[in-house]
């Protein structure tokens, strides 16, 4: 069971899940709106993006195969515990799953044309792992791309469908602070991709694989990844300033600081003078706290609000 588990990226799946589901029922449950979905129709498509996010590791997993038996032999599945051929049928069926929901959420509120987000995802996850994975920088950034796009699908199908003339500013604010944690999102993931490839170079090196640290060197990629990691503190620094200090919204204020802001000051600080593989497995890490910690802050802020109401 546990090769199964590590074949999917449970770990990764738990956290894509607590986000979606902090996020509803952290957020906007807390909020004088309507929403699209049931709870159920919303479980639903939890499952769904878990289920495209566990078919996207599983053929990850599939066409990398060769690179991870020399960067990580101990997180190694499939040719090792589990055959091609089983990952190959656990990839279609997860996949096959997602998408179905997907179309079928799609068509319950009354928008089918979102059913080619599903396809485009589990697409954009195949195309990155068999080719895209390759190219410099860009498999990471599609990465990070379809990372916030499962936050930003929330809005879509929750608040979207139920916006008209008479509540569009408001459902808009709702929505502008989805886009805002997608943007953080997209940043971290980026940044994780960054320190990932940088940690496997020596592999991927050998298997002829052209990411940016073997494209500018382990030290440019360090600098790129210090320049990246700048620009959430100033973003977080400024929005913790205009939208919780002016707001008098202190706890808030201070969970930013200590669970956002020093960590990744702390990071920014570390990846300066990282130089083992194991430095840079402990600053993945660090970047993943961030993003778990960086989604419970929107609990923290609706609860700061209604206390302070």
């Amino acid at each position: 069971m546990i090769n199964y588990l590590k074949l999917i990226r449970y770990r990764y799946l738990l956290l894509l899940a607590f986000m979606q589901f902090i996020f509803r029922f952290g957020f906007l449950k807390l909020q004088n709106i309507p929403l699209s979905l049931a709870d159920w129709h919303y479980i639903l498509l939890v499952l769904s993006t878990v289920c495209l996010a566990a078919g996207g590791a599983i053929v990850n997993a599939i066409f990398q195969q060769d690179s991870d038996s020399e960067n990580k032999p101990e997180f190694q599945v499939v040719g090792k515990f589990i055959s091609e051929n089983t990952a190959y049928n656990l990839y279609v069926a997860f996949t096959f799953i997602g998408v179905s929901i997907g179309f079928y959420l799609s068509n319950m509120i009354q928008k089918p044309n979102f059913a080619i987000l599903f396809i485009l995802i589990a697409s954009t996850l195949y195309f990155y792992a068999s080719s895209i994975k390759n190219s410099v920088l860009v498999g990471n950034i599609i990465i990070a791309f379809v990372n916030s796009i499962y936050l930003l699908i929330i809005g879509l199908f929750d608040l979207l469908p139920v916006t008209f003339d008479g509540n569009q500013t408001v459902m808009g604010i709702h929505f502008s602070i989805l886009i805002d944690y997608a943007i953080f999102t997209f940043i971290i993931s980026l940044l994780i991709e960054l320190v990932s490839d940088i940690e496997n170079t020596n592999g991927d090196s050998n298997q002829g694989l052209n990411t940016l640290p073997i494209a500018i060197g382990i030290s440019k990629a360090k600098k790129v990844a210090l320049a990246i990691s700048l620009i959430p503190i100033f973003c977080v620094l400024y929005y913790l300033k205009v939208y919780l200090f002016d707001a008098k919204l202190l706890y808030s204020f201070i969970y930013g600081l200590l669970f956002t802001v020093i960590p990744l000051i702390y990071f920014s600080f570390k990846i300066f003078k990282a130089n083992d593989p194991k430095e840079f497995r402990h600053l993945y890490l660090i970047l993943n706290w961030i993003l778990f910690l960086g989604y419970l802050s929107i609990l923290v802020i609706s609860l700061n609000i209604r206390h302070n109401a």
